[in-house]
């Protein structure tokens, strides 16, 4: 059987690849920057088979013509490259996949998939700085995040515990690792798809409609409406995140409904349902964290943890679904 070994939690943001010489200078993105450079080292010595990578779409890989709740990539998978993003195919463990994708059905979760999936630096900016070399194969999750209705918090738990069932049963004994790209509290100047009140909330909801063949026609202002924006970041709320994660006692969060995570964490802290999915793969659990800091120029309360099983713990949150 196989087994996961490791989880890392990284935030992401592509002002990190393209606005670097804004915060260069600064202690807190430094700190962030030695959190990712000492991820990237602790996996690499975990030396993993393959690594399961669980994050979000911001509609570059996929559209409000069809939004699925979970995606999982059982074939080419390729990098969608903006900001400086990886581009182009990326390694996927195909086997591992398929039969990810097969004990999931068989548990009735009905994850889509795909064997050609684009994906944003919902995926890959996590590659970008935790794989560098994209020499480890992957298995993609993307989970919708940002387009509602939402997954529950709950129902991402439930999937990380299906997760690491899938595979414990894939007899192939393989060591694998997951990462869990994005958050921690952050706001984004994007509207609700239904319901739009000025210029830039009705451009952005059409490129999220029609930008499958042309997403990069709406790149600019899509950029500018972001650079634009007030931070909005809550750090007491992420502290208090990062402090259930290393504990082990993440899923006290899976009682949130949408409407709290917002209120707390802006609409991009919707984006912790990857940290929960982790944390539930990686089962019973101590963690470290690695970085923390608040940084507005991006946004965003930027975050690296590392979680791994402790198995001498009997998990308070067995029976979760």
């Amino acid at each position: 059987m196989s087994s996961l070994m490791l989880g890392v939690g990284a935030s992401h943001s592509t002002l990190m690849n393209t606005h670097w010489h804004e915060v260069a200078g600064q202690e807190p993105a430094q700190r962030f920057r030695q959190g990712l450079s000492d991820a990237r080292d602790r996996l690499a010595a975990a030396d993993p088979d393959a690594v399961i990578v669980i994050g979000s779409n911001h509609f570059r890989g996929m559209f409000l013509d069809l939004m699925p709740a979970i995606t999982i990539g059982v074939g080419e998978c390729v990098g969608a490259g903006e900001a400086g993003t990886p581009a182009g195919p990326l390694p996927v463990d195909t086997d591992l996949a398929r039969h990810v994708t097969s004990s999931l059905l068989r548990e009735e979760f009905d994850a889509a998939f795909s064997l050609r999936l684009q994906v944003d630096h919902g995926i890959t900016h996590s590659l970008q700085h935790l794989l560098p070399e994209l020499d480890v194969p992957i298995l993609p999750v993307v989970l919708n995040m940002f387009a509602p209705p939402l997954p529950s918090l709950r129902r991402c738990w439930a999937l990380g515990q299906a997760l690491a069932r899938a595979v414990g049963s894939d007899g192939a004994g393989k060591r694998v690792a997951v990462i869990a790209s994005g958050g921690l509290s952050h706001r984004l100047p994007w509207p609700k798809w239904f319901a739009t009140f000025s210029d830039d909330d009705r451009f952005l909801v059409e490129a999220w409609v029609h930008g499958r063949h042309s997403w990069q026609e709406y790149e600019v202002r899509r950029r500018e409406i972001i650079r634009a924006a007030e931070p909005d970041i809550n750090e007491e709320f992420d502290r208090r995140f990062l402090a259930l994660l290393t504990g082990g006692r993440l899923a006290e969060l899976t009682g949130y409904d949408n409407d709290r995570v917002e209120a707390e964490a802006g609409n991009g802290g919707q984006e912790i349902r990857s940290w929960l999915t982790m944390a539930a793969a990686i089962g019973p659990s101590r963690g470290t964290t690695l970085a923390y800091a608040p940084i507005p120029e991006w946004l965003t309360g930027m975050a690296v943890a590392l979680v791994e099983p402790d198995h001498g713990r009997s998990s308070e949150l067995e029976g979760l679904a």
